[in-house]
């Protein structure tokens, strides 16, 4: 649960206005520490005062107040600085961190401190990060709404009654409510791009590959991936550029040069708000000079479905046990699933993974060797046959519901739903075929809640992604920003 800061009000007699610091990005933070203008001090103290006033959300898992401090007075002290100097961070509690506890937000490791940061955080601790606390998230990762039996749900920045999506939920309201202005996720399918839709901000679904995934408590070693998340595409540029060792900065695309193509089952059944949000994003588009074409992906929704699954279940059998075993965490996976506290993700490992519905090795198998292959094929071809830089839909087909009741079923068009299969519905075919994808927010709804626009782009097109999400983002103008 959230951390009481010690000795906050003596800190923050040295803060400048929090106020004035809200609507900041990494790189506005970082190139005012680089001018001298603000100290990693100062920035760390606004970070910790503002996840106070905002704890009713439920981000944080733990608070690393101590070690923030510790890492801000080393920085400035320093006489190097990184490109993320100072800059506040908060990442999803699956990430190892030296000498902070990581729970994957299960109970049976929430004791559980590693001696070393996952390779991704420590690239960004390396240029300058300062790592202020850990965020909450859907039980082990395995879910789209982050309401967490065990360490309680996420309440999203812009509606605390409303979930904040998942499973990176607390990192995205972290990030919305202004705690931070960036952070770390991770998404299986679709677990930094839906929590960072709902929430109105920006977030990266790597090729999977990339970024190292060493350090970070798994799912699924074919569909796992880090994602940076953050308040603007500049920031994840920025991110991005770190982690991968590219440049830290990119030109936005002209968008007269791009074609986007909309793949007609992402784009239908939707919510009628996300409809209107996203035909009206479509239509500045448009107006920006971008190609937009009506296209079909036939027979990958099938596909999908002899994927999704069969990979994620059958992998975190194997994957999940050799990593507890490897980084010495003291646990076997029968210790997890005896832990799990969440009644979703409590069936997926009771039945699904260590129990008699677990996925045999044929189903996997060939969904390694026939399907996944064929759905990679199915869109490779209509980005070459189409000459496409990207697709481009909702990334959700609604904007978030209530937490309560919203466990197992939503409702979606007048009908009952469920939760994690519509939620899903439009991330996770690109995840499944390892495509980059790209979350940023596309306007709100007429009753104020954001709604994302996602661009998936080819295998290892990433910086071209981002790219067209930094022209995307100018062209839909959206600057909002939860209280």
């Amino acid at each position: 649960m959230f951390k009481p800061i010690a000795g906050l009000g003596t800190a923050l007699a040295i803060i400048f206005s929090t106020h004035a610091a809200l609507g900041a990005d990494a790189t506005d933070y970082a190139d005012k520490a680089a001018a001298g203008e603000i100290s990693a001090a100062q920035i760390v103290e606004d970070a910790l005062k503002r996840a106070q006033e905002k704890a009713a959300l439920n981000a944080f898992i733990t608070i690393d107040a101590e070690g923030a401090r510790a890492a801000a007075e080393a920085a400035d002290k320093a006489g190097e600085h990184g490109p993320l100097y100072g800059v506040a961070i908060a990442v999803k509690d699956n990430f190892a961190s030296a000498g902070v506890a990581t729970s994957a937000g299960t109970p049976a490791l929430k004791d559980w401190v590693p001696e070393a940061d996952a390779p991704v955080l420590a690239r960004l601790r390396g240029a300058g990060a300062i790592l202020i606390g850990k965020t909450n998230m859907h039980e082990l990762a395995f879910g789209i709404t982050s309401n967490n039996a065990a360490f309680g749900a996420v309440g999203n920045a812009w509606d605390p009654s409303k979930f904040a999506g998942g499973s990176s939920g607390g990192t995205a309201a972290a990030i919305a409510a202004g705690i931070v202005p960036a952070g770390l996720g991770t998404d299986t399918g679709g677990s930094v791009r839906i929590p960072s839709a709902l929430n109105g901000i920006s977030a990266l679904r790597p090729t999977v590959g990339r970024y190292p995934q060493d350090g970070i408590v798994p799912i699924s070693h074919t569909r796992d991936t880090a994602g940076p998340m953050a308040r603007s595409v500049r920031d994840l540029v920025l991110l991005d550029g770190v982690i991968t060792g590219n440049p830290t900065t990119a030109k936005a695309a002209d968008l007269s040069q791009i074609r986007i193509g909309l793949p007609a089952a992402f784009v239908s059944g939707l919510d009628p708000e996300t409809a209107d949000v996203f035909e009206a994003a479509i239509g500045k588009l448009k107006e920006a000079g971008a190609t937009v074409i009506e296209m079909e992906l036939p027979g990958l929704q099938d596909l999908n479905a002899k994927v999704g699954f069969p990979l994620a279940l059958w992998e975190v059998k194997r994957d999940l046990a050799a990593f507890l075993a490897k980084n010495k965490t003291g646990k076997t996976i029968e210790d997890i699933a005896a832990g799990v506290a969440s009644p979703d993700v409590k069936f997926v490992f009771d039945n699904l993974v260590l129990g008699d519905q677990a996925i045999p090795d044929a189903v996997y198998e060939a969904a390694m060797r026939d399907f996944r292959p064929a759905m990679q094929m199915i869109y490779a071809e209509a980005f070459a046959n189409l000459d496409l830089d990207a697709l481009a839909f909702p990334t959700t087909k609604l904007p978030a519901r209530p937490i309560e009741g919203s466990d197992m079923e939503v409702e979606l068009n007048g009908a009952k739903a469920p939760t994690f299969g519509t939620y899903i519905a439009n991330t996770d075919p690109g995840s499944n075929a390892g495509l980059p994808g790209l979350s940023i927010p596309a306007g709100t709804t007429a009753s104020g809640l954001p709604v994302g626009i996602e661009f998936d782009g080819p295998m290892y097109t990433d910086r071209r992604l981002l790219s067209i999400g930094l022209a995307a983002e100018a062209a839909l103008g959206f600057e909002g920003m939860a209280d």
